[in-house]
């Protein structure tokens, strides 16, 4: 089971603190970091992005945070699909900077993305790809993608 604060309602010295402290309870568990954004169509021209933080710890649940961002801007598809893979980037370095130095840092973060071999979004697949990778990242598409597609969908 997740449980999910927003970003802006912590500190990043509580971030921190509330994530060392989940990960220092169970230290031989298996850990994934996962970075995930989706986007919805609120209303003519505005559109709803939510990146979330996901503290997996594999076989018994985890944590998450997520951020939400409201853009008034008319946009179509593509560059919703860039704007999401841009936010979960930011948010990855979000979290490598502030864990810089305690060890969490060290685990691959992996960033998932709300794109898929069927739908509109399949074209987009070897350039979104790309970009995460040459950022340094894992990525994972759908079906693959939970981070995006379940956690960060259900706050949009």
């Amino acid at each position: 089971m997740f449980t999910s604060p927003t970003f802006g309602q912590v500190t990043p010295n509580s971030l921190k603190k509330v994530i060392s402290d989940f990960m220092a309870v169970n230290k031989s568990a298996i850990y994934r970091i996962i970075v995930g954004s989706d986007s919805q169509k609120v209303k003519t021209d505005t559109h709803d992005f939510v990146s979330a933080l996901i503290i997996h710890r594999v076989g018994e649940g985890g944590i998450y945070f997520w951020e939400r961002h409201l853009v008034n801007q008319k946009m179509g598809l593509k560059e919703r699909i860039y704007r999401e893979a841009i936010g979960s980037l930011e948010t990855a370095e979000y979290f490598v900077n502030l864990f810089r130095g305690n060890g969490i840092s060290r685990y691959n973060i992996e960033i998932h993305v709300d794109i898929g071999n069927n739908g509109e979004t399949r074209g987009l697949i070897n350039e979104v790809v790309g970009m995460i990778r040459s950022n340094g990242y894992q990525v994972k598409t759908k079906p693959d993608s939970f981070g995006a597609s379940n956690v960060a969908d259900r706050h949009t």
